[in-house]
């Protein structure tokens, strides 16, 4: 089997890489960066919003399967670019919703959408919730969906769509929330003296996957018979953001003060996300591996040895 990534370069590129190759895939890949440093992989460098360069490449490399994961994939950044977000989201989607079409295999391709297409509710998202979107992101999302519903029904073609909650892990930028707090908390105990972890609001709940447990869901998806079916990708738990930095800190064996800043602080228009799990893995068997404690700490030492280096 070969796989052909588009946006192997993010955060989850690298870690679905991995996955698949030790599943017995070959990988291809592409991105907007030069060159990556990505063993045994076929890596081609261009824009996703060139339909020519997509079309060409699907038709060059054959893959038997395509995940997209390129996207404006930050609810903040997507409020500050929203033409670009939707551009990136929905219009780089068709771009390969077309190529597959119009090309000679038909391989299956999976799209990846998320929680933030959900309207939100006080208990745990089941897939058949209602999909009301507020945000650029989300918005951009659930046409992405429509999009891959509708080209599944009028070509036959063999696309499946999941919806991941919040996931994180080593190599994440330290502009998402737990990165960052875990940097801070390892500068801080590298430094050998007391120091301040600077915070936004800290009153909301999430549902956090490690990145390893997200990857496998979409291997396991991507083997299965039904397209049809779109699963939530969560680990049925929603912990505190204050329950989180404070096993952070716990880590420290240093004073570590926790203060507010207000540039960070937004209100909390969720108080919290919490994605049921149930179809997943009553249906593929898959269940979560790693407790997002285990994540955090993993993050924080890889911050503390990098600090320290």
């Amino acid at each position: 089997m070969k796989a052909l990534i588009f946006g192997i370069g993010g955060f989850v590129g690298r870690y679905l890489t991995q996955e698949l190759q030790a599943n017995g895939y070959t990988v291809a890949g592409t991105d907007m960066m030069p060159s990556l440093n990505l063993k045994d992989v076929e890596y081609f460098q261009g824009d996703l919003l060139d339909y020519e360069f997509v079309s060409g490449l699907v038709n060059k490399v054959k893959p038997d399967a395509i995940i997209n994961l390129a996207a404006i994939s930050s609810v903040g950044a997507s409020w500050k670019i929203p033409q670009t977000t939707v551009q990136v989201n929905l219009v780089g989607a068709l771009n390969i919703l077309e190529a597959v079409d119009k090309g000679p295999n038909g391989p299956k391709v999976m799209f990846i959408g998320s929680s933030e297409e959900y309207i939100p509710i006080d208990g745990a998202i089941k897939e058949d919730a209602t999909l009301c979107a507020n945000n650029p992101y989300g918005i951009s999302k659930v046409a992405q969906e429509q999009f891959c519903n509708s080209y599944r029904e009028r070509y036959g073609m063999k696309i499946y769509y999941v919806r991941p909650f919040n996931h994180t892990g080593i190599g994440q930028r330290d502009s998402f929330v737990l990165p960052s707090f875990c940097k801070q908390a390892a500068s801080i105990e590298a430094a050998g003296e007391p120091g301040k972890i600077m915070v936004g609001n800290l009153s909301a709940k999430r549902d956090f996957s490690d990145v390893r447990d997200i990857v496998r869901a979409y291997r396991m998806i991507l083997q299965s018979d039904d397209d049809s079916k779109i699963y939530n990708v969560a680990s049925g738990k929603a912990y505190g953001l204050d329950e989180m930095l404070n096993y952070i800190v716990s880590l420290c064996s240093v004073d570590v003060k926790v203060e507010v800043d207000q540039e960070r602080f937004r209100p909390v228009d969720t108080p919290i996300v919490l994605g049921d799990n149930s179809a997943i893995k009553e249906d593929l068997g898959w269940e979560p591996q790693y407790s997002i404690f285990d994540t955090l700490k993993d993050m924080y030492e890889y911050y503390l040895k990098n600090e320290q280096t």
